[in-house]
């Protein structure tokens, strides 16, 4: 069971959170602004926060900065600001998931295990993480190659290390700028470049490449690869 802090002014939506979340065992610790929400992170130990953007004192992002400069903790954005620029400014800033309201209980429990997930695997994760595994897919690192149901699937270099960085964030939404910069260097922005690849990646390990089982698109954000 984790410890959330929830940092959201609406005390309404505030409340109905911490009590889906207590009723999951959760131990739940509630900021109704940005000088609070910081306050009580500084102040407690947190596995997971759930950020809202539109604080009375001062916006989430920036609330986001500050925990980025010194902390990994999973930080999941609950915003009515559904545009898509929002969205893609919080995931480059670090944010690990972002919800847009109204939202349904089954999905926020969802990405809250998600990320709880993925935080734990990078904590426990080996120095040199050799293979990947998700599902029927099998990712190995070390001799830079994919397989599905044991056959090997044939990828070009820049397609092999596509599918890697969204191995190694399984779970997490990744935007096009962040992958392009991991995969084609720190100043590029291959976005274009980058849909053609996953097209192309897509015919070669999804049963149906229309209807996707491994990488989701985030429609204007990026990719996520869905945890099998």
């Amino acid at each position: 069971m984790a410890t959330i802090l929830i940092i959201e002014d609406d005390d309404v939506i505030a409340e109905f959170i911490g009590a889906v979340l207590e009723k999951e065992k959760h131990t739940i610790h509630l900021a109704h602004s940005a000088l609070e929400g910081l306050s009580t992170f500084r102040m407690w130990s947190m596995d997971l926060i759930l950020l809202d953007l539109g604080l009375p004192d001062q916006d989430g992002i920036e609330v986001l900065k500050k925990i980025r400069e010194t902390s990994p903790i999973p930080i999941i954005i609950i915003s009515a600001r559904d545009h898509e620029n929002n969205k893609v400014e919080a995931l480059d800033l670090g944010a690990d998931d972002y919800i847009t309201k109204p939202f349904g209980t089954p999905e926020l429990l969802a990405r809250i295990r998600t990320a709880l997930r993925h935080a734990s695997n990078n904590i426990n994760a080996p120095a040199e993480i050799k293979k990947i595994i998700n599902g029927e897919l099998c990712i190995d690192i070390e001799h830079h190659t994919v397989t599905k149901q044991g056959k090997v699937i044939h990828l070009t270099p820049n397609e092999y290390k596509i599918i890697q960085v969204l191995g190694e964030n399984i779970g997490k939404v990744l935007t096009h700028t962040s992958i392009s910069q991991k995969v084609w260097g720190p100043y590029s922005n291959e976005s274009q470049t980058l849909r053609v690849n996953m097209s192309n990646i897509r015919k070669k390990i999804e049963d149906n490449p229309v209807e996707p089982e491994y990488i989701l698109t985030e429609i204007g954000i990026g990719y996520r690869m869905l945890e099998k």
